[in-house]
């Protein structure tokens, strides 16, 4: 099944002349990623040090002003923004199946850079860790891309994925308001990689119905619904940023974000409705992988806070 998608990408690379510009595109928007993450870590873990309690109970709205004033966090966030630039833009050159792959390589990257300017080592858990999770991405992304259809999205899917993101994020909002002291890094990274799993999402389906001329009501209350997601998403981002490594950060992000943007297209939208059996339990299997990575990579890393 998986010689099928890389004979697939194979062939795809061959067929289309601009795919030699969707991989150096996305490339470099990887390596903005890892930049822009190790940065803002920087920046949150300075105005921390200097303003936090210790009580982990997430940023308060004086630190969030003094990031601002921060130019290693002001970097990072600029960083960040190109690389989602470049992201978006590469999917204009090459497929998804190319294209989404690439980013995990922002986990190998930060990785490194951190262990380097921490001046740490990550021993062989924390590698192994790593590579589950780029591994058991890759090969979901190419095995769902590879039977994946793409389907228009009619209203009733639309709300169907509003209601369950209101019920994600009141969930979330009734965790962090009673655990808050007591969370850890995987609460926050898991709380945005959920939620920028739903932006992705949303993203897709508003920029979708506004191609086909749907500009309605409900496609306002689609895009305030992302944008509120995407500014709680970022700020679950830059608390993990105070309680864990860049990396682990970045491996959250990068593994939940596409598994929950590819099981809202299975579930709700129906993007996966001719996927064999074998190639569904593939996916299961890879997808459970790479969790298992980011959760062996949270327990190991040298940068943890307990």
């Amino acid at each position: 099944m998986l010689g099928t998608g890389i004979e697939e990408l194979t062939e795809e690379f061959f067929r289309s002349p601009t795919l030699g510009f969707g991989i150096p595109l996305a490339l470099v928007g990887a390596v903005f990623l890892s930049l822009g993450a190790q940065f803002q870590s920087q920046g949150v873990t300075k105005v921390e040090a200097r303003l936090g309690d210790g009580a982990r109970a997430g940023l308060s709205p004086r630190q969030l002003m003094h990031l601002l004033g921060r130019p290693s966090w002001v970097l990072g966030t600029v960083m960040l923004g190109l690389a989602i630039l470049f992201q978006l833009t590469s999917l204009g050159f090459a497929p998804l199946i190319v294209v989404q792959p690439i980013g995990v390589v922002a986990l190998v990257i930060t990785a490194i850079l951190n262990a380097r300017i921490s001046r740490i080592r990550l021993d062989r858990k924390a590698i192994t860790a790593i590579g589950m999770s780029v591994g058991g991405v890759a090969v979901f992304v190419i095995v769902a891309a590879t039977f994946a259809v793409e389907k228009r999205i009619n209203e009733q899917q639309l709300l169907t994925v509003l209601g369950i993101l209101a019920v994600v994020t009141a969930a979330f909002g009734v965790l962090f308001a009673r655990y808050r002291r007591r969370a850890g890094a995987m609460f926050y990274i898991v709380g945005a990689g959920i939620l920028f799993g739903f932006v992705a999402t949303l993203a897709k389906v508003i920029i979708s119905r506004i191609s086909s001329g749907d500009f309605d009501v409900l496609t306002v209350i689609g895009l305030v619904a992302l944008l509120a997601s995407a500014a709680l998403g970022s700020y679950f981002v830059q608390t993990a940023y105070s309680v864990g490594s860049p990396d682990l950060v970045i491996a959250g992000l990068t593994v939940i974000d596409p598994l929950v943007a590819v099981l809202i297209g299975v579930l709700v939208l129906g993007e996966a409705v001719f996927i064999p059996l074998p190639a569904a339990l593939l996916c299961g299997v890879a997808g459970v992988v790479a969790i298992i990575g980011v959760v062996r990579l949270a327990k190991h890393h040298p940068q943890t806070h307990r």
